[in-house]
């Protein structure tokens, strides 16, 4: 499976009628295309590469259990809490050998997707 790679070169403003257009010169996978770009396109949210040592929450929901207590050393795939959402209970496990820095919730606590639940030095 191949990920398209997308990538904005530039922009040209050209004259169209009485109305000014600007066209963007964009690459996928290594073909050009001339192009315009919508207004929610241009504003939306730039993809950025998630922290490993930012745990943050994928789903709303209530934290079950905490496993781990702050300085505590953990190694990749160790459990460090439960999320339950959707009565599903979910084990969040560390993605890779580190130090608890900061836990940011405890048991029973709501949390709303994305939110920062454990800090790992």
């Amino acid at each position: 499976m191949s990920k398209n790679k997308e990538k904005e070169t530039s922009s040209t403003k050209v004259q169209e009628g009485e109305e000014n257009v600007e066209y963007t010169s964009l690459s996928i996978d290594g073909f050009e295309y001339l192009t315009t770009l919508n207004t929610k396109y241009k504003n939306r949210k730039k993809y950025q590469e998630a922290n490993p040592r930012l745990i943050t929450a994928f789903i709303s929901g209530t934290i079950d259990d905490v496993y781990v207590k702050k300085g505590k050393s953990v190694k990749a795939g160790d459990e460090l809490l439960i999320l339950e959402a959707m009565k599903m209970k979910n084990v969040i496990q560390a993605p890779l050998d580190a130090k608890i820095k900061n836990i940011l919730v405890k048991k029973g606590d709501r949390v709303s997707k994305n939110q920062l639940l454990i800090e790992l030095e």
